[in-house]
């Protein structure tokens, strides 16, 4: 029985995992492929299209372990160290700059290592160590899960109030289209009117014209 618990403790322990996108490399520490792919905002799934992998590098696990949940990040192709806040390169061009940088960068990490390697060894990792890594990328998870209902909610407000505009100047349109309809339909009421009036009046002009031609020709006889 003993086994059997002890078996069971590796599933609740976070695992690191690394993917490039953009610019960057990006490393999360989450109890899952599905919980990193969800901190990476992926839309697909980057394991299956070979873009993302589980890593075991230690100094990459000690990061990622030291700050569960957070994405963190460094410049696509180089080695440098994972950081929450990492930029681009200003000097790309400068070659020969950077393996200077990055050994400098590796010696000051050989102090850590001691730290990564026991990231790196799961049975190394107390329980309690596992519990509160855990927790913490719980509590950045529910942090990002808060960002995004912000995120929904201020997207959901714009698109209420843009509906709300759209139908209120459609509804403008209308009342307009209608009006002018109205005023048109007026206007070829009258119009027919005064046709009629002016047919009226031919007709009735075409009569005593008819009339008086015949008295001036009867006078001149």
């Amino acid at each position: 029985m003993p086994k059997q618990s002890k078996k069971t403790r590796p599933s609740r322990k976070l695992k690191t995992y690394q993917t490039s996108l953009g610019f960057y490399d990006q490393a999360v520490a989450a109890p899952s492929m599905k919980a990193a792919l969800d901190a990476w905002g992926a839309r697909s799934n980057l394991f299956h299209q070979g873009a993302a992998r589980e890593t075991d590098d230690p100094d990459i696990v000690a990061a990622t372990m030291a700050s569960p949940g957070v994405v963190l990040r460094r410049p696509v192709g180089s080695d440098g160290p994972f950081t929450e806040h990492s930029e681009l390169p200003t000097d790309l061009a400068d070659d020969e700059a950077k393996p200077k940088s990055r050994s400098k960068a590796k010696s000051k990490s050989k102090p850590k290592k001691p730290a990564a390697k026991a990231a790196k060894n799961p049975s190394k990792i107390d329980d309690r160590q596992a519990r509160k890594a855990a927790a913490a990328f719980a509590k950045e998870e529910q942090r990002r899960d808060a960002e995004r209902r912000k995120e929904e909610a201020a997207r959901a407000k714009e698109r209420a109030r843009r509906d709300k505009a759209v139908a209120s100047a459609q509804a403008a349109l209308d009342e307009a289209r209608r009006e002018h309809e109205a005023r048109a339909e007026a206007v070829e009421a009258e119009r027919a009117a005064l046709d009629a009036r002016a047919e009226a009046e031919a007709t009735r002009w075409d009569k005593q014209r008819m009339k008086l031609e015949q008295a001036v020709r009867r006078a001149r006889e």
